[in-house]
């Protein structure tokens, strides 16, 4: 049995519209740019857990580009654990919440 009711929100036109959208407006992955790699985008994710709400599901502002590869590892991890995992280019956390990250950190 389906635990999760919102599931067929993925399976409406208006989402295909908006995927559609989200991926030709950044046909990258974030994760990956924000790395230094150049990797196509497959999915549209939701950078705020919508669960179930309509208004967060439907909103631009709350999409990102990313590809399989990371939304199902970093993204998953982050969903779980509440942090970025990994560093950019420069050395620095890409969680703008750790404490390297933060004024006054590390």
């Amino acid at each position: 049995m389906n635990n999760r009711p919102w599931r067929r929100l993925y399976n409406t036109r208006r989402w295909h519209r908006l995927r559609t959208a989200q991926l030709r407006d950044e046909p990258l992955c974030r994760y990956c740019k924000a790395l230094g790699k150049v990797t196509p985008a497959a999915i549209a994710d939701h950078i705020k857990p919508h669960k179930g709400d309509e208004e967060l599901f439907f909103d631009p502002d709350n999409l990102q580009s990313l590809c399989k590869l990371c939304h199902d590892s970093a993204k998953q991890s982050q969903e779980r654990t509440g942090k970025l995992p990994g560093c950019g280019e420069n050395g620095w956390p890409l969680d703008p919440n750790h404490h390297w990250a933060t004024k006054g950190g590390g």
